[in-house]
């Protein structure tokens, strides 16, 4: 009877403290001792409440402005409060949660993955950069391109009013990297997505065929990779006049015979194996066993590559940037901030150092991530 009245008068307590972590996203984690999802989304939580207060003003322009870059920002706002309460809010009133009789390879790997707190942190860096380049119009109160007064805002050093400062222009340099990082990012998105597409099927046509089709392709990209990438990707971009919509589908089509390579090389021993055999007997052709049976079990390799192949891309772009043969001024991106800054090294050493760490950052977020991706898709690392 005891133990009974202890439960009953402990159950409305229990359900005080489930409505009180409903209302703190990250809240119920914490009480269970899951500190990292705890800890994101209540930081998730503070970012939205923090814009939401200290940016009403540009938040409510969106609706008078009609510009495509706020009502993106407006649409990653209202998704990121969604994630952070919605998930805050099922975890504190869903109970407990039913544990799968099966465990799947790619939750083993995301399991392997968290444990890997340098490629975690990795990961945490890629998503906060993402965050604040949606979010950028409502982080910063200036346009990108937008020339001050040159005579009293050119070259100031950082400060609360420019928290990078600004450049010959009188341009606000934080603005410029924030809106810098999307040209940025989204050339290195889409090229390593064309890349690795034409890459796979690529590898994955030589492998399975194989004798003629894998002899003709694998010369194709022997003589491919012979070329010196950086002079191949300057001689095509000088031949056509230089823009985003260049450098994404030259950087896709030159960056993806080493992807070819891995897949043709998971390939030759996905061929033999006994699932593969039975597809055959079948009767099953060979386009659609590549598609249903083959490509998927080479995902592995293939995102671990288009992972390590982002920060590649970007350190490209930022390179033809920077030579004046990728992205044209007055447009940011890293690359041509940075050579906007290269002859003020010395009196205004801020227009080029922070576009210049802002490229560091991302190219070895997502190195650490490919790299925890790569040990724990790999069976033999968890051996």
């Amino acid at each position: 009877m005891n133990e009974a009245a202890a439960g009953a008068e402990d159950r409305p307590e229990r359900g005080h403290i489930a409505k009180a972590a409903a209302l703190v996203p990250g809240l119920a984690h914490l009480l269970e001792g899951r500190r990292r999802a705890g800890l994101s989304l209540l930081a998730l939580a503070l970012v939205t409440l923090a814009v939401l207060v200290f940016a009403i003003d540009r938040v409510a322009a969106t609706f008078t402005t009609g510009r495509v870059d706020y009502w993106v920002a407006l649409v990653t706002l209202i998704g990121a409060a969604a994630v952070a309460w919605g998930v805050g809010f099922r975890e504190a009133l869903g109970g407990p949660r039913a544990r799968a009789k099966g465990v799947s390879q790619w939750a083993i790997a995301w399991r392997e993955f968290s444990r890997n707190r340098v490629a975690v942190l990795g990961l945490y860096l890629m998503l906060t950069l993402y965050l604040a380049t949606l979010l950028a119009p409502y982080l910063t109160p200036y346009e990108p391109n937008t020339i001050g007064d040159m005579a009293t805002t050119r070259h100031l050093s950082p400060s609360l009013a420019h928290l990078m400062g600004t450049d010959k222009f009188g341009r606000d340099v934080f603005t410029r990297v924030l809106y810098g990082a999307r040209i940025s990012l989204s050339i290195g998105l889409i090229a390593v997505s064309i890349s690795v597409t034409l890459g796979t099927v690529v590898g994955a046509a030589s492998g399975y065929f194989g004798r003629v089709v894998d002899t003709v392709l694998m010369r194709f990209v022997d003589m491919f990779i012979s070329f010196p990438r950086l002079v191949l990707l300057i001689t095509v971009i000088a031949l056509f006049e230089p823009s985003i919509f260049t450098v994404i589908v030259v950087l896709g089509l030159t960056l993806w015979p080493s992807t070819a390579r891995i897949v043709r090389g998971e390939v030759l021993s996905l061929r033999e194996r006994e699932f593969v055999e039975a597809a055959r007997a079948l009767g099953l052709s060979g386009a659609r066993i590549i598609c249903r049976h083959i490509i998927p079990n080479v995902l592995g390799p293939v995102i671990v590559a288009a992972t390590l192949g982002l920060g590649n891309i970007i350190l490209v772009e930022a390179g033809l940037s920077f030579l004046g043969l990728s992205v044209q001024p007055p447009t940011p991106s890293w690359g041509n901030i940075i050579e906007g800054g290269r002859e003020y090294l010395v009196q205004a050493w801020w227009v080029s150092t922070f576009p210049g760490l802002a490229i560091v950052v991302t190219v070895v977020a997502f190195n650490l991530i490919g790299d925890g991706l790569r040990d724990a898709l790999d069976p033999r690392q968890r051996m």
